[in-house]
């Protein structure tokens, strides 16, 4: 199941789209490209007969399929894709507000709970001063193994960051956490803030 609303006038303007390819059956494959990232982008493309992929999610519209690529369909949740003619032709807009991090739920795994956190927690803080974290490994015995970027590679406060900020925000929301480990190679200090 899809939760993806395509407004109606998007289906008109996507049927009439569709309908100059000239190709009988050709519908529109949604997916995100760089999922759960900062640079994820949500893409609407042609999906001609057989072009679908075997783990699709298909959806019937208004004149024509819809194909959601199955690996993006977590990121695809709650999605909206809405078309406002105007003067100058109209515009489609795509809304997905999870493609950059999927909601988490029950049965959200740990890697994708840590992430979550990081990504609407800790980035954000990070962020300030031109870095970032992201996750590189969940070892077997619960520690977070992770990577800064930007003004974080090579700052002099590094550790301070690791574990007063980031260890502490991530135990705080997932207590079953043992810790965090950095695996960043600090000694580029290029780009570092400190």
């Amino acid at each position: 199941m899809v939760n993806v609303d395509i407004t109606e006038s998007a289906q008109e303007y996507l049927k009439g789209l569709l309908d100059k390819q000239g190709v009988e059956g050709t519908g529109i494959r949604m997916f995100v490209a760089n999922p759960g990232t900062p640079k994820a982008e949500t893409c609407i493309a042609y999906c001609k007969p057989g072009d679908a992929q075997e783990d699709d999610v298909t959806m019937e519209m208004e004149g024509f399929t819809a194909f959601f690529d199955g690996p993006s369909v977590p990121f695809l949740d709650e999605a909206k894709v809405d078309y406002s003619p105007d003067k100058m032709g109209g515009q489609l807009t795509i809304r997905a507000p999870n493609s950059k991090m999927p909601k988490l739920t029950e049965d959200s795994s740990l890697e994708e709970r840590i992430n979550y956190v990081l990504y609407n927690e800790v980035n954000p803080g990070l962020a300030a001063h031109g870095g970032n974290v992201s996750l590189v490994e969940l070892t077997e015995d619960g520690y977070a193994v992770l990577k800064f970027g930007g003004g974080c590679q090579g700052c002099s406060a590094v550790d301070m960051t690791l574990k007063q900020g980031v260890e502490k925000s991530l135990i705080e929301h997932i207590p079953e956490l043992k810790g965090v480990r950095d695996a960043t190679d600090h000694s580029d200090k290029s780009h570092a803030y400190y």
